[in-house]
């Protein structure tokens, strides 16, 4: 019997926007579809932090980045690079990335 195959078939992918758009709660366990900007990326963890999510989406170096988290009703938060971000917490809608200027005086 081929494992493999029979892992691949039951794994579930959970859109947390659509969650959150339906007022649904966001199960465990599960691989989720997260929202960066326009990029729609696929972890295999419930939570990440500040840092990894940066990385994912390809925002290197990390610290030239500044991540915010918007939620259901249009709250924005920012996102610390060690901070924790559960993608099981409720009304996650997507996470934005603003370029921070390195101006010298």
């Amino acid at each position: 019997m081929d494992s493999k195959n029979k892992l691949d078939t039951e794994v579930t992918v959970i859109d947390v926007a659509q969650y959150a758009k339906e007022g649904k709660v966001v199960p465990p366990g599960h691989h989720y579809n997260i929202m960066v900007d326009r990029q729609n990326l696929t972890v295999k963890q419930e939570c990440m932090t500040g840092r990894e999510i940066l990385a994912l989406a390809g925002k290197i170096p990390t610290e030239r980045f500044q991540l915010n988290q918007r939620f259901k009703g249009g709250k924005v938060m920012k996102v610390g690079y060690d901070q924790k971000v559960c993608f099981t917490e409720p009304g996650i809608e997507k996470f934005m990335t603003i370029p921070l200027d390195q101006t010298e005086g």
